[in-house]
C-alpha cells in the first residue's frame, strides 16, 4: 500500500497532516504523526463526498455538531 501526503501539509517537518492510501474501493486515512497507530476505512464514494463538501464550503449547523 502506498501512502501519500497532501501537498498542503504544513509544519517544520511537513508531518502536520493525514495521509491517504488508495484502493479500487476504499480510500484509508492515517495520522501522518502517527503512521503506526489505527487507520480510517472510507469507501470512496463516502470519501469524494467529503471533498467535495470542502471545496463548496460546507459546514455543519450548530445542530449537526
Amino acid at each position: 500500500m502506498s501512502w501519500r501526503k497532501s501537498t498542503y501539509s504544513g509544519g517544520g517537518e511537513g508531518n502536520t497532516c493525514v495521509e491517504i492510501a488508495t484502493s479500487p474501493t476504499r480510500i484509508r486515512i492515517r495520522d501522518s504523526k502517527a503512521p503506526a497507530r489505527a487507520t480510517l476505512s472510507v469507501p470512496v464514494s463516502s470519501f469524494a463526498a467529503l471533498v467535495e463538501s470542502l471545496k463548496a464550503g460546507a459546514r455543519p449547523d450548530a445542530a449537526g455538531r
